[in-house]
Order: C-alpha cells, then sequence, then structure tokens
C-alpha cells in the first residue's frame, strides 16, 4: 500500500462507515448529474467530464442525508471545523475529447499526461498563482469503476513543496506567482516520478498529499464504468493557517 509520508498518497481498505457515506452521496451525485442546468455548468472536454466544483449538497459536517463524513482518515488529517461542499468528479467513456477553446498541446498534455497538476494554483493570464492552499486531498469512489483512474506520482509531494518553499519563502502565500518554479518542477517530476494508477472500489478512500502531482488516465479500450460514468467525491479543505501551506 502507498504510504502518504514517502509516497504522497495513501489507500485505505474498505470501511463501513464510507460505504454508507458513499452509498447516499451515489444517489444525490445521480440526481445532479442529470440535472440539465448542473450539465450545462459542468460538462467539458466533448461532454466526457463532469466537473462538479462544489456540487454535492453535503452538510457543513460533511454528512448526506443520515450518513456522517467518518474514516480511516481520520487519525492523519487536521480536519476541518466546516466542510466544503464536494466536489462530484464524474468521467464518461471517450474522456478526454478535445474542447474547442482548448490548444492542440493542452489536449495532448490531458491524453499523455493525464493532465498532472497540483491542486489550488489557478491559471491567471497564463500564470500559475497560489489562490487555494489546501490541508489535504480526500477522494471517495462512488461507484465501482475501473476506468480513468486517479494517478499519482510516487514522491512528487515532496520535490513540490521543495520547491515552492524556496521560490515563496515564509509568510502566506496565497498571490504569490509560482509559475516558473512550477513548470520546472512538474518537468522533472513527469521525467523522474513514478505514475501510479490508484485503483478503488466503493468503500474504500484515498488521502493526498496537498503537493502530489496527480491527475485522471484518459478512457482505454476495455475499460469499464456503470451507466452514470465513473464517480468520485473530492475534498480539499483549505490550511487553517495559509502561512502554514508550505510547513507541512
Amino acid at each position: 500500500m502507498p504510504d502518504l509520508e514517502q509516497d504522497g498518497v495513501v489507500v485505505f481498505d474498505d470501511d463501513p462507515r464510507v460505504t454508507r457515506w458513499a452509498t447516499r452521496a451515489h444517489e444525490a451525485a445521480c440526481a445532479i448529474t442529470r440535472d440539465p442546468v448542473e450539465r450545462r455548468k459542468w460538462l467539458r472536454h466533448g461532454s466526457t467530464w463532469f466537473v462538479g466544483v462544489d456540487a454535492l449538497g453535503n452538510g457543513p459536517d460533511g454528512a448526506v442525508d443520515d450518513a456522517d463524513l467518518a474514516g480511516p482518515w481520520a487519525g492523519q488529517v487536521d480536519a476541518p471545523d466546516v466542510w466544503h461542499r464536494a466536489q462530484i468528479s464524474v468521467v464518461y467513456p471517450g474522456y478526454p475529447k478535445r474542447d474547442p477553446d482548448e490548444s492542440e498541446a493542452a489536449h495532448r498534455f490531458r491524453v499523455v499526461r493525464c493532465a498532472a497538476h497540483v491542486d489550488g494554483l489557478h491559471l491567471e493570464g497564463g500564470r500559475r498563482i497560489v489562490r487555494e492552499p489546501h490541508s489535504f486531498i480526500l477522494g471517495l469512489p462512488l461507484n465501482d469503476s475501473d476506468a480513468c483512474p486517479l494517478v499519482v506520482w510516487r514522491g512528487s509531494h515532496t520535490m513540490m513543496r521543495d520547491a515552492l518553499r524556496a521560490a515563496i519563502g515564509a509568510g502566506d502565500p496565497i498571490g504569490a506567482d509560482v509559475t516558473d518554479i512550477y513548470k520546472a518542477t512538474r518537468a522533472r517530476v513527469l521525467e523522474d516520478c513514478e505514475p501510479v494508477d490508484v485503483q478503488m472500489g466503493v468503500g474504500q478512500s484515498v488521502l493526498l498529499d496537498r503537493f502530489a502531482v496527480h491527475g485522471v488516465a484518459p478512457w482505454r479500450d476495455g475499460m469499464r464504468a456503470p451507466k452514470e460514468g465513473r464517480m468520485v467525491a473530492y475534498f480539499r479543505p483549505e490550511c487553517r493557517h495559509p502561512e502554514d501551506w508550505l510547513n507541512g
């Protein structure tokens, strides 16, 4: 099993608490992803990806209906006082198709390199700016599928953290332009680190270090998913104190 400290990712075994939460969240997610308004808002890449940021209507404690958000990650994270609404990330057969406004290079990077990225660095005017200093990333599969798994570059979190810390220094990182160091370090990660496909089913969960380089594998021949697509819910709580972002 991958190790969070060493690899930047850990996959937890089945847990009945997670299964119960995922079952309730799946019911809600199916309704949301069928909604025409939500589909117009969130479908990307030729309607092969439902982005679904903050789309799940969980409560501030993370619960969905009568299912509490609880699981084996509890001892490894600084849980927020209030959980944000989870992302509902859904991929469909053919992912990723090319959108009309997407460059050929960007599309090729999504296909060949799984759109490898670090969360929280927003693209603004062609520059990468720190906007959301996350504490961790928690993923919970909402159905059973082997399609388009999460891909994590093993050990990338230490390389990226060290590079960003050297570039930004101490203090509040929000608003820092990290374009050059981010691109250079990501290139080294893609060259030197092993990409790991993270396959999971309902009841399992995955915890990522906030600096782990990750992406989504394209849909390949033979992959299978239910009719509603491959569904995963993601939580990305922000650090209580942004200045601690580079110290974890």
